[in-house]
């Protein structure tokens, strides 16, 4: 339970749980604190809630009360505003949302968290509690998936306690991805540094400001970071620990990153709302090795290609969908895979091929190849609608400061000049800033919005 690993890491000396934006928390505060609001939530009878709130600090203490009764927690986004928030309830089944200020939550009654703490006795400690988490909705509206904590926990892997490490929260907790981090940070008994917004700015001035050591966020979050951290006066933070996960990781990126963070150990982690953890890699290529395709049905998680698409079996996956059946068995991924050279490279997902007259074009790749033209901080290929062929191959690029546009867009065309006809981009577009939805790139909205 998320309660008892807390209330393990106070037991052992570790001091400061969460730094966040306008305070921060120790560990034997904060298991109080997830006590009290733990017996408030047993005296309303809570079996199931939903948590609203901006404060880092009370998310995890809501987090951990609920393992503490088995009640079944879920984070929503951040962003939601008042219609988001009631539609999430309405959708979701939630009769109780916890939110910072008074607002309106539709039909759902909305609690303040100091309206749930009080002191009391409180009921047997179950030996498992449900936990809702949502996809981050990428391709369509966010499902709930459920799991248990003792499965999230038990995925985690063990090593020497973390007491006085910092680690850096880039995702936000309503995602499986900051699930992971909260779960790593609190394990290992270290701390957990929250920034004021997922935006690259902030994050570098949390790690500057609070001296963090370890980093995990997606490929298109790091592209940014590397950026900020590069333009900033002063050398870049001296990080121990970088994590990429989330979207498939290029080559040149991390060899970018090995270039901005020279002390820092890379680790590529693949991960799913749905299968949990899967496997972290380490060797500093982009992709899987292919012998995970050779695990053994001994094997926590194993791994398998169907007509190009990854699937997944895992010990640590969800229990089910929101509202589904018990799941069990395979669980299809939608990423896409070729295999060269022993490698599992990621091509893109089963939502994003782009389909330009009968030809199938995969986005990844090319993606990859116009991020190394110089002047481009970040760019997304998606499919855009055409009369004749269907689809058409477009670019959205976001430029590094001072970049010349009409030297980025002939270098563009020049560099996709090798790629076969119907991957060759038709349209290049330069925008301020991408659309992402968890840092990740939403591909799938941007091609209906053309």
């Amino acid at each position: 339970m998320l309660i008892d690993v807390l209330r393990t890491a106070a037991e052992a000396g570790a001091d400061t749980a969460i730094i966040g934006p306008d305070g921060s928390i120790g560990y034997a505060e904060l298991v109080a604190r997830a006590e009290r609001l733990a017996a408030g939530l047993a005296a309303r009878g809570v079996e199931r809630f939903a948590v609203a709130c901006h404060d880092p600090l009370a998310v995890v203490a809501l987090l951990a009360a609920s393992s503490r009764i088995g009640a079944e927690a879920c984070v929503y986004p951040r962003a939601l505003d008042d219609a988001g928030v009631a539609e999430s309830a309405q959708r979701l089944g939630h009769d109780l949302v916890v939110v910072d200020a008074p607002r309106d939550t539709g039909a759902a009654t909305a609690l303040v968290p100091a309206d749930l703490e009080q002191d009391g006795a409180l009921p047997p400690q179950p030996q498992d509690a449900p936990v809702l988490i949502l996809t981050t909705g990428t391709s369509g509206t966010p499902k709930g998936v459920r799991h248990e904590w003792r499965r999230l926990i038990a995925a985690v892997p063990r090593g020497a306690d973390a007491i006085g490490r910092r680690w850096l929260l880039a995702y936000n907790l309503n995602q499986f991805a900051g699930f992971q981090v909260l779960l790593h940070a609190v394990v290992h008994r270290a701390t957990l540094v929250v920034p004021r917004s997922s935006q690259a700015r902030d994050a570098l001035d949390a790690l500057v400001a609070h001296d963090v050591s370890h980093v995990s966020a997606t490929p298109t979050f790091w592209r940014l970071l590397a950026g900020q951290a590069e333009a900033a006066d002063g050398p870049p933070p001296a990080l121990a620990q970088i994590t990429l996960g989330g979207e498939a990781t290029p080559g040149p990126l991390i060899e970018r990153l090995r270039a901005v963070f020279p002390d820092a150990r890379i680790t590529h982690v693949y991960a799913g709302t749905e299968f949990g953890s899967a496997i972290a890699i380490t060797d500093g290529e982009p992709g899987l090795p292919a012998s995970v395709l050779e695990r053994g049905e001994d094997a926590d998680v194993r791994f398998r290609v169907v007509d190009g698409e990854l699937h997944v079996r895992s010990r640590h996956a969800m229990r089910g969908y929101h509202g589904a059946p018990e799941h069990e068995g395979w669980i299809a991924t939608g990423d896409l895979v070729e295999e060269r050279d022993g490698r599992l490279h990621f091509v893109g997902r089963t939502v994003e091929i782009i389909n330009v007259g009968g030809a199938k074009v995969h986005p990844l790749p090319i993606e990859e190849l116009v991020s190394t033209v110089p002047g481009i901080a970040v760019a997304a290929v998606y499919g855009a609608p055409n009369a004749i062929t269907g689809q058409i191959v477009a670019i959205d690029v976001v430029l590094e400061p001072g970049a010349d546009e009409a030297v980025v867009k002939k270098a563009v065309y020049a560099a996709c000049s090798v790629l076969p006809a119907p991957g060759r981009p038709r349209r290049l577009r330069f925008v301020d800033a991408l659309e992402t939805r968890g840092d990740k790139i939403v591909r799938t909205t941007t091609q209906e919005q053309q």
